[in-house]
C-alpha cells in the first residue's frame, strides 16, 4: 500500500540505496570470478591503485571525476553509476510500498539488492551464481517468517501467530517446488522440442528462491511479467541487432523484474485482475 512517506525516510532509503549500490558494484565484478567482495579494497580496474575516500562517494564521485580514473585517466564503466542510481531508486520504491519501514529494510537488503546483483551478472556473463541463489532459498523462507513477526510487533498482535508462520512456511516450501519445478519442466520440454538448451539451471534456482520469498501463487504472476517483458525485449533486440531467433538472451533479469513488480504492485494487480474477470462474467 502506498503511504505518505516522511522526508527522513525518503532521504534515508535513497542514501542507503546509493551506498549499498556501491557495494553491489563490487559484488557484480568479483563474484563471477570467485573473488572476495571484501579484500582487497576498492581500486581502479586499470592501474589497480586503491581509491581514496572521496573517490568512493556513491554517484557524486563518478560525476566529479567524469567517469575516469584520477591517476591513469582510463574510462570507468558507466555501470558503476547506473547501479548506484538504480539501487537508490529501488530503495525509495521499497520504502514507499512496504510498511512499516523495518519490513521495507528487510526486503530491500535481502531480496532487492541480491536481484540487482544477479541481473547484472546474468546480463554480462549469462550465469546466476549459486552463491546467491541457493542461500537465497533459505533466506526467503526466513524472510516470510520475519515478515509476520515484524507485523506482529509493529502493528499489533496477530492472532494465531504460530499457525500463520507455519502456513507461511508451507506456502514458501510449495513456492520453491512450484517455481523450480515449472521452469525445470519448461526447460526440459523446450530442449526436447528445439534440440537445444533454452532456460538454464540458474533460472530454475532463481525461481526456487523467488518461490521461497513469495509462496507458490505469486510465482505465476512473476512468470507472466517475466515472459511478457522478456518476449518484448527479445524481439526488439533481435530486430535491431539483426540476430536470429537463436540469440541467447538471459532470462534472469526478467525474473527479477517480475519479482519486483509483484513486491511493489502485486496485490493491486491481483485485485484488478480478479475484478476484471468478475465484471466480465457478470
Amino acid at each position: 500500500m502506498l503511504i505518505l512517506p516522511s522526508p527522513f525516510g525518503q532521504i534515508g532509503f535513497f542514501i542507503l540505496g546509493a551506498l549499498w549500490g556501491s557495494f553491489l558494484n563490487v559484488c557484480i565484478v568479483r563474484i563471477p570470478h570467485e573473488q572476495s567482495v571484501v579484500f582487497p579494497a576498492s581500486h581502479c580496474p586499470h592501474c589497480q591503485r586503491g581509491l581514496s575516500w572521496y573517490e568512493n562517494i556513491p554517484l557524486f564521485s563518478y560525476l566529479f571525476l567524469r567517469g575516469q580514473c584520477r591517476t591513469c585517466h582510463q574510462k570507468i564503466s558507466s555501470r558503476y553509476f547506473w547501479v548506484e542510481l538504480l539501487t537508490a531508486g529501488l530503495g525509495l520504491l521499497t520504502y514507499y510500498y512496504l510498511t512499516p519501514w523495518p519490513l521495507a529494510l528487510l526486503y530491500f537488503l535481502l531480496l532487492v539488492c541480491p536481484l540487482v546483483v544477479l541481473s547484472f551478472i546474468d546480463l554480462e556473463h549469462q550465469i546466476l551464481p549459486n552463491v546467491i541463489t541457493l542461500p537465497g532459498v533459505l533466506v526467503g523462507l526466513g524472510v516470510r517468517q520475519a515478515h509476520l513477526y515484524i507485523l506482529h510487533i509493529t502493528e499489533g498482535p496477530l492472532l494465531n501467530l504460530n499457525k500463520l508462520m507455519l502456513q507461511a512456511l508451507v506456502d514458501s516450501c510449495m513456492g520453491v517446488l512450484v517455481g523450480a519445478g515449472t521452469l525445470f519442466l519448461l526447460s526440459v520440454f523446450y530442449q526436447k522440442i528445439r534440440k537445444r538448451e533454452g532456460l538454464g539451471f540458474g533460472d530454475v534456482k532463481l525461481a526456487a528462491m523467488l518461490g521461497a520469498f513469495f509462496g507458490w501463487k505469486p510465482v505465476f504472476v512473476i512468470f507472466l511479467v517475466a515472459s511478457i517483458t522478456g518476449s518484448i525485449v527479445g524481439l526488439i533486440y533481435i530486430l535491431f541487432s539483426k540476430k536470429d531467433l537463436k540469440a541467447a538472451i538471459p532470462f534472469g533479469p526478467f525474473l527479477a523484474l517480475g519479482a519486483l513488480f509483484h513486491l511493489y504492485w502485486g496485490q493491486a494487480f491481483l485485485q484488478a485482475y480478479l475484478k476484471f474477470f468478475k465484471n466480465l462474467i457478470h
